[in-house]
């Protein structure tokens, strides 16, 4: 029986190894494809870490300063206030303080910790609706490291 089902399949198909090598190459193509994406992301991860940001999957973006938080809270309104962004309020928290925000349609939440007395912790949120944008997180991020950079070499 084996032999008659053998005749039909090369009486349909007169190269059967051909057809199974042209299956994997169109396999191994579509993998490829697929998984093109990936590296990209790869490297915009890498960049945005080298860069001393932290994300998380929910465009959440921190960075922890050698500052205390009063000199970090003072860099970060100086950078909302340099971006043209107004705060909208200020509470106290057990670890430190959050700040609000609001930029066109925005809403921007800033979360300092004191983590010790001479280091604080910066999370940034920035919610557009219903999606995040990191982009302008990460630029808080940099104009108050900007800031703090600035003070520190008036200081010396």
């Amino acid at each position: 029986m084996s032999e008659a089902r053998n005749s039909r399949l090369s009486q349909r198909c007169p190269r059967p190894q051909l057809w199974c090598g042209c299956r994997a190459v169109v396999a191994a193509l579509i993998t490829l494809l697929v998984s093109g994406c990936d590296p990209v992301s790869l490297t915009a991860f890498g960049v945005g870490s080298a860069a001393g940001v932290q994300h998380t999957l929910g465009g959440i973006s921190y960075r922890t300063f050698t500052a205390s938080l009063l000199e970090v809270r003072i860099a970060t309104l100086s950078a909302l206030n340099r971006m043209g962004i107004k705060d909208t309020a200020r509470s106290k928290t057990a670890e430190g303080e959050v700040i609000t925000a609001k930029a066109g349609d925005r809403d921007i939440e800033i979360e300092l910790d004191a983590i010790t007395p001479k280091t604080t912790r910066m999370r940034t949120t920035v919610r557009n609706g219903l999606f995040m944008d990191s982009a302008t997180g990460n630029e808080l991020i940099f104009q108050t490291e900007r800031i703090l950079n600035n003070r520190k070499e008036i200081s010396s």
